[in-house]
């Protein structure tokens, strides 16, 4: 589902809700409260977020998981696989999974390095720890308290932020901003942030930020005619990043987060761009789920996360760095 427009500002409808919201978040405090973390005996870093939809979670994990290996840490990440259809601890093979199998997130990790997934998040945990790996990084989880984490970071989208600061329904946050700050240890904003947004973020945490630009500067998507889909949480992001690099965007499709395309709507995409002289352009993490008769014909804007200061989250990463010692 998109988010709906009113999570974004407070109003009548997300008022009515708020009772709902009271329930919402009761049942996450209980089911915190209550857990018992399994620790699985080498550190795990969680990178969460804590409102519903994309806040930029995997490209920090995957971030994370270069600067670790930078430092000579085996490591090896762990996902729910939300979107798949396989529910028992697997170790994610390029080769063989699709993501109908595994989900789309959990393929592009598995690219980097090692991937366990697993609807019991222990479960996986223990999998990956019996591979021999020193650290593992959680692709999302801080809602999640049956694996103890020893660094938590929370994503924010700089210009979305907390939306209302409302509790499902009636806004986009998991929990309560206040509850959550409380279990994590540093803060990651991607993109530009708000003068509000910081306002609202402790002085005691650390603050990391960042922004998406292309992958390869030699790539030659930059000013070119796009026909630009996605199916992620914040298209509106994507878009940005092509429109930075020049690009005339003739026409933009967003379809709900985790999409499968069809090969019938991937191709009215391809031919609207062949009618304009475009190119039909899409996320890495969606192009997994294009058809395979058509993913020939779509190109896929890869970014990365370029971080103002990246000594700062080698800091931060820096008692899990030396764990392997």
């Amino acid at each position: 589902m998109r988010a709906p427009d009113f999570w974004r500002r407070d109003g009548i409808l997300s008022r009515f809700l708020a009772p709902t919201s009271r329930v919402w978040t009761w049942r996450t405090n209980s089911r915190i409260a209550n857990a018992a973390p399994f620790n699985a005996g080498i550190p795990v870093i969680c990178i969460g977020n804590v409102v519903a939809g994309g806040a930029g979670k995997t490209p920090v994990a995957i971030s994370v998981m270069e600067r670790l290996q930078h430092a000579g840490v085996t490591a090896g990440f762990l996902s729910r696989g939300y979107g798949g259809k396989i529910h028992a601890p697997t170790l994610v093979d390029g080769l063989r999974h699709t993501s109908r199998d595994v989900g789309d997130e959990p393929l592009l990790l598995s690219r980097k390095a090692p991937t366990w997934i697993g609807s019991d998040r222990v479960q996986a945990a223990k999998l990956a720890v019996e591979a021999g790996i020193d650290a593992l990084v959680m692709d999302d989880g801080l809602q999640n308290p049956h694996l103890h984490k020893d660094l938590s970071i929370l994503v924010v989208d700089g210009e979305y932020g907390f939306g209302n600061g409302r509790v499902l329904p009636a806004g986009p946050l998991r929990e309560p901003v206040q509850n959550v700050l409380k279990r994590v240890h540093a803060i990651a904003i991607v993109g530009p942030a708000s003068e509000m947004l910081r306002n609202a973020l402790p002085d005691e945490l650390p603050i990391l930020t960042a922004r998406f630009v292309p992958a390869a500067t030699d790539d030659d998507i930059s000013g070119q005619r796009v026909v630009a889909f996605a199916g992620i949480g914040r298209p509106e992001k994507f878009y940005e990043t092509l429109a930075g690099m020049g690009c005339e965007l003739i026409d933009l499709q967003s379809f709900p987060d985790h999409h499968y395309f069809s090969a019938d709507e991937v191709m009215r995409l391809i031919d609207r761009a062949a009618a304009a002289d475009a190119i039909v352009v899409t996320t890495e993490k969606d192009l997994v789920r294009v058809p395979d008769d058509a993913r020939g014909m779509v190109r896929s804007l890869k970014v990365r996360l370029d971080w103002s200061d990246i000594q700062a989250l080698d800091r931060v990463l820096s008692t899990v760095s030396q764990a392997k010692d």
